[in-house]
């Protein structure tokens, strides 16, 4: 699921929880780590979202929430202490700026997106709905999966003048690729988040197709999981950062291991760590 989802979390929400005490004790909680997570996921609804009617068009009004900076760095020092190489826009305009400007250079063929107010974007809505709709509904296809994969290779070769380099998501969850049926294109949406400017293209854009696939690690059966990711970073089709990836499947412990089971709906890591090896020493071969 998603990063960031309507909800009132406040900055007391992360400190009550105990990440840190949580996390550096994981061995002996576990179960203990899922409460963590599960506050870490709520504390971190930082924006309120809803739709509106203009005229034919609906558009998709998001607003900071007025804790917003607050909380959004608090987030960020626990993405630094954890080594999880995203970050969040922590003030107002400088998210506002970049999320206007991902929409309309990734989505502004017809669509639009401009500033509103002082805390808000609106954005047309894109046709078509996420591939987490697709994915509980049962639908979800080698097509549809392909589709997201070559809006990903086409994404990630813009320039960014933000990372003087290729650009990359940041938070390229399922919940983000919006897939339309009539015209098999997808596309990509909620630019709240953004990488550790430090890293390479390939180090970033490796790390969107690793948050894609854990959205489908934990939720896939068993026997959809190889043809699903197969399937996707062959369409992907860039080796360098494919290459790269690999050198990202390992998991991780301490604090980023919670991280990871947010992403994974805390599947047992141990399958984790072996469907995403099936699937890099797949498409070596």
């Amino acid at each position: 699921m998603g990063i960031l989802t309507d909800g009132a979390g406040l900055v007391a929400n992360l400190l009550s929880a105990g990440l840190m005490t949580a996390a550096s004790k994981i061995a002996e909680a576990p179960r203990g780590l899922a409460d963590v997570a599960s506050k870490l996921a709520q504390a971190i609804a930082i924006k309120s979202i809803w739709e509106k009617k203009h005229g034919r068009k609906t558009l998709v009004v998001k607003r900071r929430n007025l804790h917003s900076e607050q909380l959004a760095d608090l987030t960020n020092l626990y993405f630094r202490v954890a080594n999880i190489p995203i970050r969040f826009w922590s003030k107002v305009e400088e998210w506002r700026r970049w999320e206007v400007g991902c929409f309309e250079m990734l989505n502004g063929d017809p669509f639009r997106a401009y500033k509103s107010g002082q805390r808000c974007v609106v954005a047309e809505k894109l046709p078509g709905e996420s591939l987490w709709v697709y994915l509980n509904r049962g639908t979800l296809t080698l097509q549809v999966l392909r589709a997201a994969a070559a809006e990903f290779r086409r994404a990630h070769q813009f320039w960014s003048d933000e990372f003087r380099d290729r650009w990359s998501h940041g938070d390229a969850n399922i919940t983000n690729v919006i897939y339309d049926a009539t015209t098999n294109r997808a596309r990509l949406i909620d630019f709240e988040v953004y990488h550790d400017k430090s890293l390479s293209a390939p180090v970033r854009q490796a790390d969107d197709l690793l948050v894609f696939l854990l959205d489908l690690v934990g939720t896939v059966p068993s026997r959809r999981w190889l043809p699903f990711s197969t399937a996707f970073l062959e369409a992907y089709g860039d080796t360098a950062v494919i290459s790269q990836l690999r050198q990202q499947l390992e998991l991780p412990g301490g604090l980023a291991w919670i991280w990871w089971g947010v992403r994974t709906n805390f599947t047992n890591p141990e399958q984790v760590k072996r469907r995403l090896a099936i699937s890099a020493a797949q498409f070596r071969n």
